[in-house]
C-alpha cells in the first residue's frame, strides 16, 4: 500500500502552496515509509508516499511515460502488468514497477483502459499536453480513495481523509469501480459486471471451476519482492488462503527470494477461539506460525489511534480493526511488508450467520450484492487501513475480479443454508475444497462454524469494550444523543464513545458523513433485519447476536443489554 495525494487546479501555486502539499502528504507517511515523491505542473500537484513491494530499487513514484508528459501516482498492485506489457512493445518502460503500465495504457487507449487492469488500485493521472486528468478506483474499493473540493475550485484526491479535511470544503468517499474525468466533467462507472444489476443468476454450481479460479487468485497475489505472510484466524476463509498459498509457494518467484516456508500470523486474547484454531491449521500446513496476544486494556488504550487511522466510528469496524491494528504493529517489527487476508468471502457466499434466515434464494442473492457493493465502507476499509497504519499491505484473494464474477454467477439456490441437506453457511466453498485424496484442510476446520473476527479474538473483547464505554458515557449523554449527533445518531454507549473520539479527530460535518449508518444485526444490512422479527429487539453487529444460530449465541436477548448501534457494519 502507498499513500497518494493529488491537488489539481489550485489558484495559489506558490512555493508556500507546494510546502503545504508536502506537509499534507506527510500525513500519509505511515502508508508509505520507503519513499516520498512530488511532481508539480503549473497549478497541479501529484504527491506519493511509497511502500515498496514490487521493484523496491527503481519503482519510486510518481511514474511517467517516455517524455514525461503523462504523470501518474498509484496506490496498489497491478497483477497482470506483465501480460499488459506484451501489448505495449512500442513503449519504453523506465522501471520494473507494476504500476508504470498505467501511464502507457493511457497513451494507447485514452481513458477507456481501466477495466483492463487486474488488481487493487487507486490512481490519479495527469496529462500535461492538455492539463486534463483522470482518477480511478478498483472494482470493489480494496484501496481507499477520497475526493474533495476546495473553496478556490481545486479538486483533491487522497488515500485517506486526513489529508483533505483541513483544506476541502466538501469531501466524499470516491466510489469503487468509478473513474473521474476532467474532460467528461465528473464520475462514471467503469466496472459493470452482470451481478451489479442484482438479477438472479442461473449458472450451475461447478466446484472445480470455483476452486481453480480461487487458486489463481491466490497465486497471482504472491507477486512480491519483499517478505510476506498470511493472516490466519483459523476460520474457513483465512485457512483456505493459507492452504492454497502454502501449496503453490514453492513454485513462485517469491520462494526463490524468501524461502518456501509460509509465515502465518494470528492474534487474540489468551484462550480465544481463533488462537486455538489457527495453531491447528498452521501445524497441519507446516507454516512458521506467529501467535500474538493482546489484552482488553491494550485494545482500549489503542482506540483513539485506531479511529484516527481507520477514519470511521462504525461499531463493528472499530471492534475488529483494533486487534488487526495491534497485530500489524507486531508483524511490522518482524520485517514483513505484505500479508494475504481472507476478507470478502462472507459477502460473496452469504457466510454471515444471519444468512441462516434468508427466506429464499432471491433475497439471499440481493443481500450478497448489497454487501459486496458496501465492502469499501467496512471490511476493505478495516483491512487496508489497519495494516497500512504500520506500513503493511493487505491483499485479498476472495475479492479478485475474476473470482467474484465466477462466484456471483452461481445459482444462489446453492448458497442457501439447508440443514436438511447438511449445507451450512458457505457450503459451496467448503465443498469445492473438500478433497479426500489431496486435502487442503482437516474436515473439522473446513466445516468450522463462522466466527466474526471481533468475536473470534475472544468474546470478552467486545464485552470489555462495552463496559469501558459505559463508564465513559452517561445515561443523560445517550438520551440527548440525537441533539448532539443528528446524523447517524448513536443509540448505544459504545457507539457514542467511538463517535466522540471521531468528532475530536475529524470535526467537520463532511468527515462524519463519509461513515455509513443504519440498523444491523450480526453484520446484516438494514434490509436483511426484516428477515426475523425478533432481531429488532436485539440489534448488534456481533455474530453472537444471531440468536439460535451461533453455538455461543446470547441465551437471552434481554441479558445482553444491547440496543441498536448507530451504524450497521456490513
Amino acid at each position: 500500500m502507498c499513500g497518494i495525494l493529488a491537488v489539481l487546479g489550485v489558484v495559489d501555486n506558490s512555493i508556500s502552496k507546494r510546502a503545504r502539499i508536502i506537509e499534507l502528504s506527510r500525513r500519509l507517511k505511515h502508508r508509505g515509509p520507503d519513499w516520498s515523491g512530488l511532481h508539480s505542473h503549473q497549478d497541479c500537484y501529484l504527491a506519493h508516499q511509497r511502500l515498496a513491494i514490487v521493484d523496491p530499487t527503481s519503482g519510486d513514484q510518481p511514474l511517467y511515460n517516455e517524455d514525461k508528459t503523462v504523470i501518474v501516482t498509484v496506490n496498489g498492485e497491478i497483477y497482470n502488468h506483465k501480460k499488459l506489457k506484451q501489448n505495449l512493445t512500442s513503449h519504453q518502460f523506465r522501471t520494473g514497477s507494476d504500476c508504470e503500465v498505467i501511464a502507457h495504457l493511457y497513451e494507447e487507449h485514452g481513458e477507456e483502459f481501466v477495466d483492463m487492469l487486474d488488481g487493487m488500485f487507486s490512481f490519479v493521472l495527469l496529462d500535461t499536453k492538455d492539463k486534463s486528468f483522470i482518477a480511478a478506483r478498483d472494482a470493489i474499493g480494496i484501496t481507499p480513495l477520497y475526493l474533495g473540493w476546495g473553496h478556490d475550485g481545486s479538486i483533491w484526491f487522497a488515500s485517506e481523509m486526513k489529508a483533505l479535511v483541513d483544506d476541502c470544503e466538501r469531501l466524499i468517499c470516491f466510489p469503487p469501480g468509478h473513474i473521474y474525468s476532467s474532460k467528461q466533467g465528473g464520475l462514471r462507472r467503469w466496472y459493470n459486471p452482470t451481478w451489479f444489476s442484482e438479477q438472479i443468476p442461473s449458472t450451475p454450481y461447478d466446484p472445480t471451476i470455483l476452486r481453480e479460479t480461487f487458486e489463481r487468485a491466490v497465486v497471482k497475489r504472491l507477486m512480491t519482492d519483499v517478505p510476506f505472510g498470511v493472516l490466519l484466524s483459523g476460520g474457513l476463509d483465512s485457512s483456505l488462503v493459507a492452504a492454497v498459498a502454502n501449496r503453490y509457494l514453492a513454485q513462485s518467484d517469491a520462494a526463490r527470494q524468501w524461502g518456501s516456508q509460509l509465515h502465518t500470523f494470528c492474534i487474540g486474547l489468551k484462550g480465544s477461539p481463533d488462537l486455538k484454531a489457527a495453531k491447528e491449521v498452521a501445524d497441519y500446513l507446516g507454516t512458521r506460525h506467529h501467535e500474538l496476544h493482546f489484552t482488553v486494556q491494550e485494545g482500549i488504550d489503542a482506540l483513539e489511534e485506531v479511529i484516527y487511522h481507520t477514519e470511521t466510528y462504525d461499531v463493528t469496524t472499530v471492534r475488529a480493526s483494533t486487534p488487526m491494528f495491534l497485530m500489524s504493529r507486531k508483524i511490522k517489527s518482524l520485517g514483513v511488508k505484505m500479508v494475504l487476508s481472507g476478507e470478502g468471502s462472507d459477502e460473496i457466499f452469504g457466510g454471515y450467520l444471519y444468512f441462516h434466515k434468508a427466506p429464499n434464494k432471491e433475497e439471499l442473492h440481493e443481500e450478497t450484492c448489497r454487501k459486496i457493493k458496501a465492502l469499501h465502507l467496512y471490511d476493505c476499509l478495516r483491512a487496508n487501513k489497519s495494516t497500512s497504519a504500520w506500513g503493511i499491505e493487505a491483499r485479498v484473494p476472495f475479492l479478485d475480479k475474476d473470482f467474484i464474477s465466477t462466484a456471483m454467477a452461481i445459482d444462489p439456490e446453492w448458497k442457501l443454508i439447508r440443514p436438511d441437506l447438511k449445507r451450512i453457511e458457505k457450503w459451496v466453498v467448503r465443498n469445492a475444497f473438500d478433497d479426500d485424496e489431496n486435502p487442503y484442510l482437516p474436515k473439522h476446520i473446513l466445516y468450522r462454524q463462522k466466527e466474526q473476527f471481533s468475536d473470534g479474538v475472544g468474546y470478552s473483547w467486545i464485552d470489555g469494550l462495552k463496559d469501558h464505554a459505559s463508564a465513559q458515557v452517561t445515561d443523560a449523554m445517550l438520551k440527548h444523543a440525537n441533539f448532539v449527533y443528528p446524523e447517524n445518531t448513536p443509540t448505544t454507549k459504545e457507539g457514542y464513545y467511538y463517535r466522540t473520539i471521531f468528532e475530536k479527530l475529524f470535526p467537520k460535518s463532511a468527515a462524519r458523513l463519509t461513515v455509513p449508518g443504519g440498523p444491523s444485526v450480526a453484520c446484516s444490512t438494514a434490509k436483511a433485519v426484516e428477515w426475523d422479527a425478533a432481531w429488532s429487539k436485539n440489534l448488534d453487529p456481533s455474530g453472537r447476536a444471531a440468536l439460535g444460530v451461533h453455538s455461543d449465541a446470547y441465551k437471552d436477548a434481554a441479558d445482553t443489554k444491547i440496543a441498536e448501534p448507530e451504524n450497521g457494519s456490513l
